[in-house]
């Protein structure tokens, strides 16, 4: 998100919890069986433990996680948790204080570490650990991480800068393969042969399996032909790629009194406009909207 950014969506046109509830549940109907509640911060809605659980109780949905900043998390760990949400996304790119503050913006790396503490102590599995690799900010700290996130029982995901929005295309880029050969020497660390999840990350594993890493590698091994992801805003837009403009506009059908026939017909008319592949590389100021305005 850059500096002093207002862009925030009018509250009038956030979707409303029974809205949420009524599309996911259209969702479930037509097989999705994987939600995952994310931002901005989600912490930051009013009584979002109450959405998690009118989401985890919905017939068909099979899997509740949540991706958060982390800085209110200390103070929500266990209602989240006694909602049915099992797992969680942790967003962490330094262990240094300073630096922290200077990457997130606010000075908040006691609240994020408070809140994966409490997180560890609900029984919260996996705790992801999400850190976006920059070359020359934080990539001196990767090995520490590693470290870090083994001790806790952590997994640790190492992500590549996407070049979104002008924040994007201003990072500084790291390319992932070589750092995970690396540490794959380093830390004796072998291939799993079995995905781990549903996602995009390729992991590897300590040798008596107590440690994971996964690699999210958007530019340098793009994953498109296995994205099964599609992003629902704030504000009822549903993005079919993080890279590309294709999108379809859920609101104006939930206020203007829509079926639930009408909204799976256009929840499949979205999907058959789902793009081959993002062009990151091709066209990297193709994407104007920033990571924050489409959820992460």
């Amino acid at each position: 998100m850059p500096a002093g950014f207002k862009g925030f969506e009018t509250p009038s046109h956030w979707l409303t919890f029974d809205e949420i509830e009524r599309l996911i549940g259209v969702f479930a109907r037509l097989g999705v069986s994987r939600v995952r509640l994310t931002g901005g911060e989600p912490l930051l809605r009013k009584d979002l433990p109450i959405l998690a659980g009118r989401l985890a109780a919905l017939p068909g949905l099979d899997d509740l996680s949540l991706s958060t900043n982390a800085t209110q998390l200390a103070h929500h760990a266990q209602a989240l948790k006694q909602a049915g949400i099992r797992r969680l996304n942790v967003s962490l790119d330094s262990l240094n204080p300073c630096k922290f503050g200077q990457i997130a913006g606010r000075p908040s790396f006691d609240k994020v570490m408070a809140g994966l503490m409490a997180a560890k102590a609900e029984g919260f599995a996996p705790i992801k650990v999400n850190m976006v690799a920059m070359k020359g900010v934080n990539d001196d700290e990767i090995d520490t991480m590693v470290e870090f996130c083994h001790a806790h029982g952590f997994v640790l995901r190492l992500i590549e800068a996407m070049p979104m929005g002008d924040t994007g295309r201003h990072t500084q880029y790291l390319d992932l393969q070589p750092v995970a050969n690396r540490l794959k020497q380093r830390f004796q660390l072998q291939e799993v042969a079995v995905p781990l999840g549903a996602g995009p990350a390729r992991y590897l594993a300590s040798a008596d399996g107590s440690f994971n890493i996964g690699f999210i590698t958007p530019i340098s091994q793009h994953f498109c032909a296995t994205c099964n992801r599609v992003r629902l805003s704030v504000d009822g837009t549903l993005y079919m790629c993080l890279g590309q403009d294709e999108k379809m506009e859920f609101r104006p059908m939930l206020r203007q009194g829509a079926s639930d026939a009408d909204l799976e017909a256009a929840i499949r008319a979205a999907i058959e406009l789902k793009p081959e592949r993002h062009e990151f590389k091709e066209k990297p100021e193709k994407v104007l909207r920033f990571m924050s305005m489409t959820g992460g």
